[in-house]
């Protein structure tokens, strides 16, 4: 069962920071998961909110910024707001990336760094997921290329999901851990997917998501998985 740390160790470290990245690598994590935004000058930045308001000591939108000025905004009075590239560079092929797609115009970009760190830095397919509730963005990789594993997340309907996911040849469901019981899960791997279920923080609500067997768990918590 992976443990996949939710925008890095979440729980312990300020999220989508490389601080976080760090933790979740400290804790064992088998992955970490990040959210993607392009800035003003076309730069994947790994940042949930579509603006900086909430996380750091600045104001404004991703899209509407370029990178040096988003390089000059603090998350937690100290850490950068990091790049997708910093990112990479940091895991350097220790655990899985699991790289959600805010919207549609990161997936060409985010595409195109796979192949990069693929193609240069002798990484491969199983080190990247792509996943987003924005489904235009998943057929827009999975036609770029079939090769990327996808999942596709929901919080809503997992049978819409399925089949959306057999469309493009997902290779996961990663559904609101609340959508999920024994009997769903089961068919969900019966029909060949992996089941990894976000954001499961609560002891209790922990143990039963792995009383179904899911294949991984997104947590801010990883070690306590």
């Amino acid at each position: 069962m992976l443990k996949i740390a939710h925008r890095g160790a979440k729980g312990y470290e300020p999220e989508n920071t490389l601080k976080a990245f760090q933790k979740a690598l400290d804790l064992k994590a088998d992955g970490i998961e990040l959210d993607v935004h392009l800035s003003l000058d076309g730069h994947l930045i790994v940042m949930h909110d579509e603006t900086i308001d909430k996380m750091t000591n600045g104001k404004g939108f991703v899209n509407t910024l370029s990178l040096s000025e988003l390089k000059s905004f603090l998350i937690a009075d100290q850490y950068e707001i990091p790049t997708l590239n910093e990112v990479f560079d940091l895991i350097d092929k220790k655990c899985l990336i699991n790289i959600e797609l805010k919207n549609a115009d990161t997936s060409a970009k985010v595409v195109a760094l796979i192949h990069q760190y693929i193609s240069e830095k002798s990484w491969n397919y199983e080190h990247f997921i792509v996943s987003s509730f924005d489904w235009n963005a998943l057929q827009e990789v999975h036609h770029l290329d079939s090769k990327i594993l996808i999942g596709v997340l929901t919080e809503t309907d997992l049978d819409t999901a399925l089949t959306f996911a057999e469309s493009i040849k997902a290779c996961a469901i990663h559904p609101d851990y609340q959508l999920l019981n024994q009997e769903n899960t089961r068919q969900i791997q019966e029909k060949g997917f992996w089941v990894l279920p976000w954001t499961v923080n609560e002891a209790k609500d922990i143990q039963k998501i792995k009383s179904y067997h899911v294949d991984g768990i997104i947590s801010d918590f990883p070690d306590k998985i």
